[in-house]
């Protein structure tokens, strides 16, 4: 009932030039529909005033809850406001109008119009950088967000509300601690417009199929398996460091984590010295702490999924250089940073998702083996080529099926480039300018002069 209470109070912000489109079907009164872009750019920034103010204690939150090492909670925050920021500098040309050529006789636009309600589920792992990449956008669009966070975080869900919920315009978004019951009764509900879901692929596939029983659209970001390719030509220095960064940090919880890692065999006994050599430097412990760089994993459960992981991966030929097990003495998920050498390409460290601190790694004898064994995979979220050639790099961006390409970068959102994968991880976008076109659709105004 509290949900179907809220619904019936539920703010659809819309552009001037739409009316009063009432889009969750309520009275006029009850909501203000015709918000221009302007200010609804100024309420969103009033908004983000909030977490600048609150900043420390979400950091704390978010370490409390999921075991982010407190600078990486941090450094959450910073990157929040970069995401926000730069949807909030792009929201007024991708939003207005588009005016085509001039036509004598007819007016010609294309307007982007609000979907209505959003409802944005959310997983624990980046429990701030998730929700922003569809909630700024959402709002700036004109649209209201129920917001389901992650059971493990659910703080952060509250801060949401609390940022944008109590607005000039009120209920914008509203924060739902909900059963994965109430979520499919909730999508089934006629007046959510859309559905953004970050998760695996079995919840994914769930979501699907609750949204394919209406005529509406989702954005499904279901992880991945990304792999980096070290070239023959590669800096090796720079290519392990910033390799095993890609693959540890945040204890590798992190869909965009590289998770399985393809050396040229001109490199593979140095690149095996060098990255034992930075993992064993990493200091496990009290996230709180601000010496800490590697926090626990979330739950017990993760421990097991890597545990049995490494053991297949030994099990099919590969050799255990470090870690592979929970930290000895540990009160807390701690799993130790993981290498693991001389796998085949068919073991299941290499093929299905890890989501933690394990770097496992596979020799390859030329660039077309390594290209064959990046795209035998079910995923295709990211994947990254180490080389100073840029022939190369174009060479393997053609050909490689993955939403985002890296060269000599790994594990990281620029938002002014869409987020999206194929296969199954996923599809839809989020940041950039595309972000703003999933939370919209296309209306022709197309009249003709008398």
């Amino acid at each position: 009932s509290g949900l179907v209470t809220y619904l019936e109070v539920a703010t659809a912000q819309s552009d001037a030039l739409t009316h009063e489109r009432t889009v969750v079907r309520l009275k006029a009164d009850q909501f203000n529909a015709t918000v221009a872009l302007t200010n609804r750019i100024a309420q969103v920034r009033k908004g983000l005033e909030y977490f600048k103010k609150n900043s420390d204690q979400i950091a704390i939150d978010i370490t409390k809850q999921m075991g982010k090492p407190i600078q990486q909670a941090k450094n959450e925050i910073n990157t929040f406001f970069d995401r926000a920021e730069y949807m909030l500098s792009i929201a007024k040309q991708t939003l207005s109008p588009d005016i085509l050529p001039e036509k004598e006789g007819f007016l010609r636009r294309i307007e982007h119009v609000p979907l209505g309600v959003v409802l944005n589920i959310v997983a624990w792992n980046y429990p701030l950088l998730i929700p922003v990449n569809v909630v700024v956008p959402a709002l700036l669009s004109g649209n209201s967000v129920l917001l389901k966070h992650s059971a493990k975080t659910p703080l952060c869900g509250v801060h949401f509300e609390n940022a944008f919920g109590h607005l000039d315009v009120p209920g914008l978004v509203k924060n739902l601690i909900i059963s994965h019951q109430e979520t499919a009764n909730l999508i089934a509900d006629e007046r959510i417009a859309y559905v953004a879901f970050t998760g695996s692929v079995p919840g994914g596939q769930k979501v699907y199929q609750q949204v394919s029983k209406r005529f509406i659209n989702a954005g499904l970001e279901l992880g991945g398996k990304d792999p980096a390719y070290l070239a023959e030509d590669a800096d090796i220095e720079f290519s392990v460091e910033n390799i095993v960064d890609g693959a540890c940090y945040n204890a590798g919880q992190s869909c965009c984590a590289v998770e399985r890692v393809y050396v040229h065999e001109k490199h593979y006994d140095q690149f095996l010295s060098k990255a034992k050599k930075l993992l064993e430097a990493y200091r496990q412990g009290d996230p709180l702490d601000d010496a800490t760089a590697m926090g626990p994993l979330v739950s017990p459960g993760a421990i097991k999924v890597l545990e049995r992981q490494v053991k297949d991966g030994i099990k099919k030929g590969g050799r255990l250089l470090l870690g592979g097990k929970k930290m000895a003495g540990s009160k807390g998920n701690f799993f130790l940073p993981t290498l693991i050498a001389d796998l085949p390409n068919h073991a299941e460290i290499m093929q299905e998702e890890s989501f933690g601190p394990v770097v496992p790694v596979m020799r390859v004898k030329d660039d077309d083996e390594a290209l064959a064994c990046m795209n035998d995979t079910r995923f295709g979220l990211t994947a990254s080529i180490w080389t100073k050639s840029q022939e190369r790099a174009e060479r393997f961006a053609r050909a490689l099926e993955a939403g985002t390409i890296y060269q000599n970068r790994c594990d990281y959102l620029d938002p002014a480039l869409p987020w999206t994968g194929m296969r199954e991880s996923g599809f839809g976008s989020t940041l950039s300018r595309y972000g703003f076109y999933h939370l919209t659709k296309r209306k022709s105004i197309h009249f003709r002069k008398r």
